[in-house]
């Protein structure tokens, strides 16, 4: 079948392979996804009389079989409507169940244990009048098909992967540009907590920086500690972003990217670990806490591109695996972030490796939801940008129309200011004008700081912006 294996906008989009067989079939899965996939469902559809790849899903394998008959009519019917937005249902669709033996088992006892979701996922497809033509379990290094009744060519037992880099698949990617990054389950943990000795000190820090921020934000005059909050988080949130995008630390555990020409990590604990090592527990504690404030959240998002991409995104990183219990809940800001940034920037698979993290922290989180939705149905990234671009000027425009107002006002003031002392009437009688109009020109000047950035509309407007009470100051998502 012809397929266009990764949904990246580089050379491989002209690109075109033929896979013949179970086999070709197993060793596309890991180019396609951009990683191994671990513990997970995935189905890829199919157009055409050739059998083009097209839209693809992927979740979890849920542990209760009872979950499967559900989880497989809506896996179904989320990859047939994608396709039908995007222009045509499939005309046939792939199924890969992928996960390693339980303690004791064998690769084909647990291909034996999925069968029932396999048929499960068959049924769900038929009744969409969507034929499945493979279903493939991958485990233990092995592939089954559930579908091929042909023990030569797909034997009981199953048939071993091909090696690493050695098919026609891998060097046709390699060519096109395309890499597979680890499993996901490596990939998953470069964004979690780990537990280390230095879980405690960071514990201490984001209790601390609660007792603080919190009062401000639910205790304060009305907004005003809120947006002293917004401003303290950006501008320690700025000093992050320079300290990560040192020279000196640039080139660490990184590799291009051909789809965006941007550095991507390659992963090693080592480089994550220098990363950690660039915040201290009450620098990170300040900005997990800080951005969940909805706008504060939003104007970090407009990091989005070239340099401050690349350091932002090591930041939402290090923050996420900042998050330690009882905060875990707090790493959806960071997470969505991390996301966001690496969709901007062409990395489609990290993206939605974060983004199903952050929705793991928190499922009502709207704007992860949003961005992963817009990530899964291929949405161009460029018109969010463009919303981001738009605020960003439009803010900078106001202050600086504000402070051109406040220095045509300010010499005014001072010369009203200084009139009353050239009169000749008692000083009584020239108090009362001198101070009405001085308090004019402040008045005046008041007006214009008004205009300062922070009034402008934001591009996310999430639902239940203005929550309080037991999440503190998780105002708005």
């Amino acid at each position: 079948m012809n397929t266009n294996p990764h949904e990246s906008r580089g050379p491989s989009e002209t690109q075109h392979i033929t896979l013949r067989g179970p086999a070709e079939l197993a060793d596309a899965l890991p180019f396609m996804l951009g990683f191994h996939p671990n513990d997970s469902v995935v189905l890829v559809a199919l157009h055409g009389e050739h059998g083009r790849f097209g839209g693809r899903v992927r979740l979890g394998i849920p542990r209760s079989p009872q979950e499967w008959p559900s989880t497989a009519e809506h896996l179904a019917e989320c990859l047939v409507d994608g396709c039908a937005r995007r222009g045509t249902r499939p005309d046939g669709i792939v199924v890969f169940l992928c996960q390693d033996p339980e303690p004791g088992e064998t690769g084909r006892r647990t291909m034996e244990r999925l069968r029932p979701f396999a048929q499960r996922l068959r049924t769900a497809c038929g009744e969409l009048d969507i034929p499945v033509y493979e279903v493939l379990c991958i485990s233990d290094g092995l592939y089954f098909s559930y579908c091929c009744p042909d023990t030569r060519c797909c034997p009981p037992d199953g048939t071993p992967l091909a090696l690493t880099g050695t098919s026609v698949m891998a060097a046709s990617a390699a060519y096109a540009g395309i890499q597979v990054r680890g499993s996901l389950r490596e990939m998953q943990a470069r964004l979690k907590p780990r537990e280390t000795p230095g879980d405690d000190r960071q514990r201490t820090a984001l209790n601390a920086a609660a007792a603080v921020i919190v009062p401000k934000i639910l205790d304060g005059p009305p907004g005003q500690g809120r947006q002293e909050v917004r401003e303290t988080t950006l501008k320690l949130a700025r000093e992050m972003l320079r300290r990560f995008g040192r020279p000196s630390a640039e080139g660490e555990g990184l590799e291009r990217t051909p789809v965006a020409g941007l550095p991507r990590r390659t992963g090693t604990a080592e480089s994550d670990a220098a990363d950690d090592a660039r915040i201290t527990p009450d620098e990170a504690a300040a900005l997990i806490l800080g951005l969940q404030d909805r706008e504060t959240r939003d104007r970090a998002a407009e990091w989005m591109e070239g340099r401050d991409a690349r350091a932002a995104l090591r930041l939402w990183g290090a923050l996420a695996r900042r998050c330690v219990a009882p905060y875990g809940e707090h790493a959806a800001a960071p997470l969505t972030l991390a996301g966001w940034v690496a969709w901007s920037t062409g990395d489609e698979p990290a993206a939605r490796v974060a983004l199903g993290l952050a929705l793991e922290a928190d499922p009502q989180y709207v704007f992860a939801r949003l961005l992963h939705q817009a990530c899964n149905e291929g949405l161009d990234p460029e018109s969010l940008r463009s919303c981001l671009r738009a605020e960003r000027e439009g803010r900078e425009a106001a202050a600086a129309k504000a402070r051109r107002g406040a220095r045509r006002v300010r010499p005014g003031a001072r010369a009203r200011a200084a009139q009353p002392l050239k009169r000749s009437a008692p000083a009584g009688k020239r108090s009362g004008p001198a101070g009405r109009k001085s308090g004019q020109a402040e008045n005046g000047i008041g007006a214009a700081g008004s205009a300062r950035p922070g009034g402008a509309g934001r591009v996310f407007r999430d639902a239940g912006a203005r929550r309080s009470g037991q999440r503190g100051t998780r105002s708005g998502r």
